[in-house]
Order: structure tokens, then sequence, then C-alpha cells
């Protein structure tokens, strides 16, 4: 099993996560993440000996920002679009993303919102930071992720409407044709 140390190595080492996680560094939003599937993907990957990159992959970026509407997040992603063609960007201010879980208050930070994505091993972040290292936030740890298990956050547990969201969820994204090992906790 991999450690937090060698996991972010993989990512040092990636050319690929490196220009995305610098790409993101570089438009300057606040409190901006590469996060979710583009995170959690990569280490599935590198645990199933596949390259850590995934061309099919999106490249999930998340920020926090009052002052930035919904028409400027979008104006930013299809930016990132036209530059930098050859990723899948998808780009969304937190601020505006509680609408989608059924029953929830406004997310707080990008943070917060990691942490009530609807599973465990979802819920993960890393960004660059100033000093050319990497920051990785995973409120849950790393277990789940390294043991292929995927299952509800808190969050999703405790609501009916959000179980049947992660219920369908989980079945529309079909992860065990490509990670067969996984193991999956349905509601």
């Amino acid at each position: 099993m991999l450690s937090e140390k060698e996991i972010l190595h993989a990512f040092l080492s990636d050319r690929d996560m490196m220009t995305i996680l610098q790409i993101i560094y570089d438009l300057q939003l606040k409190d901006s993440w590469l996060c979710a599937g583009s995170v959690r993907n990569f280490i599935w990957n590198i645990l199933s000996d596949k390259p850590g990159f995934d061309t099919e992959t999106d490249v999930d970026v998340i920020f926090f920002d009052l002052d930035v509407s919904y028409e400027e997040t979008l104006n930013i992603e299809n930016r990132l679009k036209r530059e930098f063609p050859h990723y899948h960007w998808e780009v969304k201010n937190q601020v505006y993303m509680h609408i989608h879980s059924p029953n929830t208050q406004s997310y707080t930070s990008s943070q917060d919102a990691m942490s009530k994505y609807p599973e465990r091993c979802t819920a993960v972040g890393l960004r660059l930071l100033d000093n050319g290292q990497l920051e990785l936030f995973a409120p849950y740890g790393l277990d789940d992720i390294l043991h292929f298990r995927v299952q509800p956050t808190l969050h999703f547990l405790e609501d009916a409407d959000r179980r049947q969201l992660y219920n369908m969820r989980i079945q529309k994204k079909d992860w065990q044709k490509k990670w067969h090992n996984l193991q999956i906790e349905f509601l």
C-alpha cells in the first residue's frame, strides 16, 4: 500500500498532472483544487499498474469565490477548453454547487464541499502551493481509495434523497468495468 508521501511523489512525477496543477495554480482562483475523480482515478490507476493520468478522466477543478458568478465560471471553463483542449475540463465554483445535493446548506469553502461529496473515495483534493509542493486534502483519509472501497460520506448517509442520488450515481458511473477489484457499498 502506498503512503501519502509516495502518492504525492507519483503526482509530482507525472508530467500531465503537474501541467494541470500548474494551470490551475496560474488561474489564481480562490481556494482552488484539483479534486474528485481526477485525483481518485489517478491513485486507482497507479495501484492497478496502469499509467496514472488517464486522458478519459475529467479534470475536476473547483474553487470557492463569492465574487465569481456562474457565468464567469463557465467562461473560465470555456477558456481552459480552448487553450488546453487535450484535457476534459470541468470547472465548478463551490459557492453554487450545494444545489446539486438535495437538502444541503450552502458550502463555506472548497474543503467543506469536498467533505460532502457522495463517496468518501471521491472526497479528495490536491493543489500546488507557492513553494512548489503539493497539498493533499482527504477528510476521510486515503484508506478507501487505497483499498478500492466505495462508500457514502456521512452527508449522503444521513438523508434519504441523497442516499437515492448516491445509488443512482454509483450505478451510472459503472467504475467496476475499469477497476475490477472495487468494493462498492450500495444503500
